[in-house]
């Protein structure tokens, strides 16, 4: 599986064979993003495949000095969950 942040398309992507498998979509103004849909086919489902997707945009709003916040629930789930450390 190939993992990918996507910025023209304001998400993060995995795609299997070339086949797109799951995302996780997020607006973006300016500083701030917001999630608001994350999904993966269900054939794929119990192998934390949504949670490296949430992880894949956490990390590219890092890296662009972006406020992060998810109006998906699953995302907030992931997002305000305490950090190991």
């Amino acid at each position: 599986m190939q993992y990918q942040h996507e910025p023209d398309l304001n998400r993060s992507a995995v795609y299997d064979d070339g086949r797109l498998i799951g995302e996780c979509c997020y607006d973006s103004s300016g500083q701030r993003w917001n999630i608001w849909h994350t999904e993966v086919d269900p054939a794929y489902g119990g192998q934390g495949i949504a949670r490296e997707l949430v992880e894949l945009v956490r990390k590219a709003a890092d890296e662009a000095g972006a406020e992060l916040s998810a109006t998906c629930s699953y995302a907030y789930k992931v997002l305000t969950e305490e950090q190991p450390g």
